[in-house]
């Protein structure tokens, strides 16, 4: 069996810390925690845990800090996580047995990270993350905001999925911050931070700046291609934001130059043509994200309710606004297959409710 060293940066995590610990004190051999300047209880909350809490003076770099907390492991294989992640008692026992059965050749072992979530908790965004490597082979962190590490080696892929619960709003800008910082200091972007720097411009509702630094970053010839899919993704939200609907079209149908068509893709492009009241094309775009599955292991970000609950609740509208009740209320089932619990789903039942009830009273009495 392989043994694990648990690494986390932290700081003022109080409200969440032991949250994560607890669960993960069961999977873990060693647990390194590397404080960046707490104020609050979380340097005693973590002791709780471990022993190895260290202070670590924060430089505005998340790999710096990441790589010191790394660099204190001894055991067999490392790994991440933050402090506002969860892990289900499920996802712990997987995590166990993963230990138990994992080949030691394996360098690298990729989990979900889910990020985005419905009322009821059900995932609706994540993407696959390095999360356990093996342990002195050069694994290390790069890039001072959205950092990552390089996957390289035997990959294997799990179902193990980690769940991303953020509380509050937190430093909204510390991102775009740190990076504009780097730009004054003349510090050129590679591809990848060109492409999150645009993307915080997005968050940001600089729109022009975001289309401007997308547009650069689709220039890049060594970028990755999801990274320009998502691209197209944002360029079009963009030009949306701008009343540019036309542009947001050609963005998003760019993206198609790169691999097939992705749901978000379609899904955004039926939306535009609802918007425009061109129901017969919104509804061919609904039916390609309907048709498609999502490659889940390309590493993209995956918008999972673009492959089944939103295309199917759209062509229910669309079906239902140009006349044809029958097809709208097939596309209501399939909805409602997806997301049963779904207010809108509901609404919709208690629509075609009527509206059968009223046909039935409609129909003459036999004599």
């Amino acid at each position: 069996m392989i043994t694990l060293s648990l690494c986390m940066i932290v700081k003022n995590e109080e409200a969440v810390l032991e949250r994560i610990l607890k669960p993960m004190s069961l999977a873990a051999d060693q647990i390194i925690i590397m404080d960046t300047g707490s104020t609050d209880r979380t340097r005693e909350i973590a002791r709780r845990y471990t022993q190895e809490v260290y202070e670590y003076p924060w430089k505005d770099d998340f790999a710096a800090a990441r790589n010191a907390a790394c660099e204190k492991a001894v055991m067999d294989y490392w790994m991440w996580l933050d402090a506002d992640d969860t892990v289900s008692p499920e996802t712990v026992r997987k995590l166990i047995k993963l230990k138990e059965e994992l080949n030691p050749s394996t360098d690298v072992v990729m989990m979900k990270y889910a990020t985005g979530f419905d009322s009821k908790g059900r995932t609706t965004f994540s993407y696959y993350r390095e999360r356990l490597l093996k342990n002195h082979h050069g694994f290390t962190w790069r890039g001072r905001v959205h950092e990552a590490v390089t996957p390289t080696g035997q990959i294997i892929y799990t179902d193990i999925e980690i769940r991303h619960k953020k509380e509050g709003e937190g430093d909204k800008d510390r991102n775009l911050r740190i990076y504009e910082a780097m730009l004054k200091d003349g510090e050129a972007l590679e591809p990848r931070h060109q492409f999150y720097y645009a993307r915080e411009l997005y968050y940001h509702g600089r729109y022009e700046d975001a289309i401007q630094a997308l547009e650069g970053f689709l220039k890049e010839p060594e970028a990755w291609i999801e990274n320009k899919i998502d691209a197209c993704l944002h360029l079009a939200y963009c030009h949306e934001k701008l009343g540019r609907q036309e542009d947001a079209m050609k963005a998003l149908t760019e993206s198609f130059a790169y691999d097939k068509p992705r749901g978000e893709a379609c899904c955004e492009l039926g939306k535009l043509k609802m918007d425009t009241g061109k129901l017969s094309e919104a509804v061919y775009w609904y039916e390609q994200a309907l048709s498609l599955d999502p490659d889940e292991q390309s590493g993209a970000f995956v918008q999972k309710d673009c492959y089944g609950y939103l295309p199917s609740i759209q062509l229910c509208v669309c079906h239902d606004r140009l006349g044809d009740h029958r097809r709208a209320y097939y596309y209501h089932q399939k909805s409602q297959k997806f997301k049963p619990d779904s207010e809108a789903v509901k609404l919709n039942q208690a629509y075609f409710e009527r509206i059968l009830k009223q046909k039935a009273e409609a129909v003459p009495p036999k004599q």
